[in-house]
């Protein structure tokens, strides 16, 4: 099992939307996957449709009975992908979690209990853009922390700047077992124009080696409708556009390049059928 927390200290980069589109071409190549959304501000909690029932508990009841029970898990539409929805729409949650000697680490112990490795092979944690205790956790309990940048130099200074700070912050979490996971960059939004190249190499040498904790990833999500026409369809984005004229690659082929370079192991398997099977409900 992997753990995935899409990061960042600046908001309106795309966290949500590409931690839904990872997880379902993910669900889509046969892998079982955790959504978690752990924003107080429910966006990935909407973003699929999900299954009958309602959920009848959320993130809430995972961080207050420190574990993951099937209370708290609701499954989508989608075969092979649940999700724990945000479930404190009045931002308690934050404060409670504060309180606790054990706040850094509490969700990783929850989401490596032997039951979860069992159940799932990943999962996907979407943050809140504030600085916080629910933030702090959901990086602490990550493999693999995903950061999208937007391709602006000041954007990137910004990056730099604010994960480096938080990363430092959480680094005695190391002393608990619990040390900052490798951030691996991702251009979001980028244009195809020499301006924008220019800028996309200028990132990189903002972000420099930073002792290897941060690495720019090589596949970039272009600016393209197909990702905006997705969310309002409630569908992945892999299946609403698999193909398309012009220099722009695809969302599909997009979405597998990001898959293969964050798990190399799956490079050359492919979402299956050109759309997700609904699970039964």
């Amino acid at each position: 099992m992997i753990i995935f927390t899409v990061a960042s200290t600046k908001g309106g980069v795309g966290k949500t939307t590409l931690t839904a589109n990872l997880g379902a071409l993910l669900a889509d190549m046969g892998l079982r996957v955790l959504l978690i959304d752990a924003d107080v501000q429910p966006s990935l909690s909407k973003y699929f449709p999900l299954a009958p029932p309602r959920p009848v508990a959320g993130l809430t009841d995972l961080l207050v009975h420190g574990e993951v029970r099937a209370a708290s898990v609701t499954s989508t539409i989608y075969r092979n992908l649940d999700l724990v929805a945000s479930d404190d729409p009045e931002g308690r949650l934050p404060g409670w979690l504060a309180s606790r000697i054990d706040r850094g680490v509490r969700m990783r112990h929850a989401l490596r209990a032997h039951v979860m490795r069992q159940s799932y092979d990943c999962i996907l944690i979407d943050t809140q853009g504030a600085i916080g205790p629910l933030q702090d956790a959901a990086i602490l309990s990550a493999d693999v922390l995903v950061s999208p940048i937007t391709p602006e130099i000041l954007s990137a200074r910004e990056f730099r700047d604010g994960t480096m700070e938080l990363l430092a912050r959480l680094e005695p979490g190391s002393i608990l077992g619990a040390p900052p996971a490798p951030v691996k960059a991702l251009i979001y939004r980028q244009d195809r124009t020499a301006d924008a190249r220019f800028v996309v190499a200028g990132i990189a040498r903002e972000l420099g080696p930073e002792d290897g904790r941060v690495a720019l990833l090589h596949t970039a999500v272009p600016h393209a409708k197909a990702y905006k026409e997705a969310a309002t369809l409630r569908v992945p984005v892999h299946v609403h556009e698999r193909r398309r004229s012009g220099a722009m690659p695809s969302a599909w082929r997009v979405m597998h390049e990001l898959a293969w370079e964050l798990i190399p192991a799956l490079r050359g398997n492919v979402a299956g059928g050109g759309a997700l099977r609904k699970a039964r409900v």
